[in-house]
């Protein structure tokens, strides 16, 4: 498995109509041990969330499935692959 780091920016006027179905998405992820966190920035701009996939093509296939992306609320989105090395989470 890999590690993603996923960075979003929202369309002000769209995402708060849409963030239940985004968390939604995410708790089901999370429950299956993709989603290790998420969450928002603290100045409303955007999020973070890190996930775990085989790769960066099943990866693309779960942040496509995002309602944010699904339904128009990002305006931005990077991905970066990075190797985990120290921390609680690593084994």
């Amino acid at each position: 498995m890999k590690s993603f780091l996923v960075e979003t920016r929202y369309v002000p006027d769209k995402y708060g109509e849409v963030r239940p179905r985004h968390r939604e998405y995410l708790r089901k992820l999370a429950e299956e041990g993709v989603c290790l966190v998420a969450g928002p920035l603290a100045d409303g701009s955007g999020g973070v969330m890190l996930f775990r996939a085989e790769d960066a093509e099943a990866l693309q296939k779960i942040i496509d499935a995002d309602p944010y992306h699904l339904e128009g609320a990002l305006a931005e989105r990077s991905v970066r692959e990075y190797t985990p090395v120290l921390g609680s989470w690593v084994s």
